[in-house]
């Protein structure tokens, strides 16, 4: 099988990230969403609307997102509207919370854990979408990337559960945070497959800012500061390949400061999500890494 291409700039600029996504080649369909994390209220590591503002206009896109399964400024339509308003997102690009009118059960085929997913209803609305992500530490997945927002990021309030808890009746905060581990990362990689399974892959593209290299993910209000420099910007049309190549620029940093981050996706097997998804033909761990800054 061929290797993906992992494109990389060390050029973190809405420019940067202009360049990055167009050196994938491709045309992005129909109405476009772009997957970001709002970001928690009183938290600092989402990306910023001055970052992604001009790919947003140029893709003419919806910056969408789905209520969260936790207590917090993200759990209610009324208050994650408020967080849309607070962080900048409205001022830059139309907006869309994606299940705020309700949910659409995706199936999961031949997944290793779940049979069905459940995403934000308004996904119906798009063609196609730009999986835009903050790559960081995260303290239930080890690391958050383009397979984390392709699968918790859609998934709808009760989807974001259903996913913690491999599909099991019990969907409780107290269920999510004592799931088994193992499979809720495996449930991860079955719902990023539903997801390309509906919009099809070829209607997919995914960008990661390696920035802000927190321990800690855009869904705490209170992050631990990055202990290692920014990377730059990596983009790819395989999630696979893409989160891979993340996890190995962290590794071979020059910065002692990613052995925090090393410590935290290690701490809770991060690999893992990455290891089910390609098991699952979502992509290859194996890939061409090419350096947009020596072309």
């Amino acid at each position: 099988m061929e290797q993906a291409k992992v494109y990389f700039t060390r050029d973190i600029s809405p420019a940067g990230l202009k360049r990055a996504y167009g050196a994938l080649g491709i045309k992005l369909r129909d109405k476009v969403a772009v997957k970001i994390s709002t970001g928690e209220p009183g938290g600092h590591n989402f990306l910023q609307p001055g970052l992604i503002r001009e790919l947003v206009t140029e893709l003419e896109g919806t910056i969408v997102e789905c209520n969260t399964a936790y207590e917090g400024g993200r759990n209610t339509v009324r208050a994650h509207w408020q967080t849309f308003r607070d962080h900048g997102f409205l001022d830059i690009a139309p907006c869309d919370l994606m299940d705020e009118e309700g949910e659409l059960a995706l199936p999961v085929k031949g997944g290793a854990r779940l049979k069905e997913n459940f995403v934000g209803s308004h996904l119906a609305r798009y063609g196609s979408m730009l999986v835009l992500s903050h790559f960081k530490g995260h303290a239930m997945g080890g690391f958050g990337g383009a397979l984390k927002n392709m699968s918790i990021g859609v998934a709808s309030a009760r989807g974001k559960g259903h996913i913690h808890c491999s599909g099991g009746p019990d969907q409780s905060f107290e269920a999510i945070m004592t799931a088994d581990h193992e499979a809720f990362l495996e449930s991860m990689a079955d719902a990023d497959k539903a997801v390309m399974d509906y919009l099809g892959r070829e209607n997919l593209a995914y960008v990661s800012v390696a920035n802000r290299l927190s321990v800690d993910c855009d869904c705490s209000a209170d992050p631990a500061e990055p202990e290692m420099a920014d990377i730059g910007i990596f983009a790819s049309l395989d999630p696979v390949a893409l989160d891979q190549a993340c996890v190995d620029a962290v590794y071979a940093s020059p910065d002692p400061g990613r052995a925090a981050l090393i410590e935290r996706m290690e701490s809770l097997h991060g690999i893992h999500t990455v290891e089910a998804a390609a098991a699952l033909g979502l992509g290859g761990r194996q890939y061409e890494l090419v350096d947009l800054d020596k072309r």
